[in-house]
């Protein structure tokens, strides 16, 4: 409720100033916006983003019409760099970030990533959930144990992705065998993949993403999640492994600590940095009312997609506190994330 009041705040500072006010629904009035999505069409991000794009423009002051355009590459450093670096800076592009492009940053892992996380204005976390490595339901890898005891197959998507960090995450900490299979477009060509047999399992992926473009995969057990990282169990999903639960070293924990937090940055939304202040505001608040909108609300339960929204400001502080924490821990993290020579491949064409 804090988190509530801290975002409602901003929102009254900026709405107290009828010339501001008027400004932003001067400037946006007529505007055509760009949303920019960091996968190819289908799976979560694409679903999330598209959900996004088609409520939040009449939210906005001058009800701007929102295009959303797919811009895939690099696990989500493609668009990333192109908000930071190339697209308008004054409030008419939007983007989801790769979730685990603020642990790169943190770490160094991807020299190709340009963008600073903290440089950009966030508006918003539609959905902070739990990340599952999971097997499709025909491999012999059926637990965490099996995992360290046989080489699985795991599909991922780019170095900056997380569907890389975690499992290699769990080789360096668990002890596990996954072979890391790099260079998919997105999550959609990773479950292909597990249908096809190519892959035993996908990286990652959230409980809600799954529900929200392949629910029958979990309702039909097709899938098999080996282990969850968050703050908390998926209520769903309290037979599945906490990583933060597990034991490890003691000089391991920290580092557990590090990537359950990580998970809470979900789906974020941003937009580009530079810009000006009452216009982040109006987007912020345009984030509120939109998960409050109940043609919103309707959509996301018949597309299965689950909202549990962090605001704006709480999301730049988490994402903050990610960069720049302690050196020793970024320095051990960042061995802990990168995947060893053995134990990644690239896909092959």
């Amino acid at each position: 409720m804090k988190y509530l009041r801290s975002s409602l705040l901003v929102v009254c500072v900026a709405a107290s100033s009828p010339a501001l006010a008027d400004a932003v629904e001067d400037f946006y009035r007529g505007k055509q916006m760009q949303f920019i999505i960091r996968t190819a069409p289908g799976g979560d991000y694409d679903s999330y983003s598209r959900l996004m794009a088609r409520h939040m423009g009449k939210h906005i002051p001058g009800k701007p019409n929102i295009v959303p355009q797919n811009m895939p590459g690099g696990g989500g450093i493609v668009a990333a760099n192109y908000v930071a670096q190339v697209a308008p800076k004054d409030g008419t592009v939007l983007t989801m970030v790769s979730q685990g492009l603020p642990v790169d940053q943190a770490l160094g892992l991807n020299p190709s990533l340009k963008a600073d996380m903290r440089q950009f204005n966030w508006v918003g976390n539609v959905v902070n959930a739990n990340q599952l490595l999971a097997v499709w339901h025909t491999s012999p890898t059926k637990s965490l144990e099996d995992a360290r005891n046989r080489v699985t197959q795991i599909g991922s998507t780019g170095a900056g992705s997380i569907s890389v960090q975690l499992p290699a995450f769990y080789n360096n900490i668990l002890g596990t065998k996954f072979k890391i299979v790099l260079g998919y477009i997105g999550g959609q060509e990773v479950d292909l993949a597990m249908e096809r047999g190519e892959v035993e399992g996908r990286g990652t992926n959230t409980y809600t993403g799954y529900m929200a473009s392949k629910p029958h995969f979990l309702t039909q057990k097709l899938l098999r999640p080996l282990v969850q990282v968050g703050l908390e169990p998926e209520p769903e999903l309290k037979d599945v492994p906490l990583l933060l639960n597990l034991p490890v070293k003691a000089e391991d924990k920290p580092l557990i600590e590090f990537i359950s937090k990580a998970v809470t940055v979900g789906r974020p939304i941003a937009t580009t940095p530079g810009v000006p202040a009452e216009r982040v505001a109006a987007l912020r608040k345009a984030f509120d009312l939109a998960l409050q909108d109940p043609e919103l609300i309707a959509e996301a339960k018949r597309e299965n997609a689950e909202i549990r929204p962090m605001t704006g400001e709480v999301l730049a502080r988490v994402i903050r506190e990610l960069i720049e924490a302690p050196k020793d821990v970024r320095d051990r993290m960042k061995v802990a994330m990168e995947p060893k020579k053995e134990d990644a491949v690239e896909i092959k064409n």
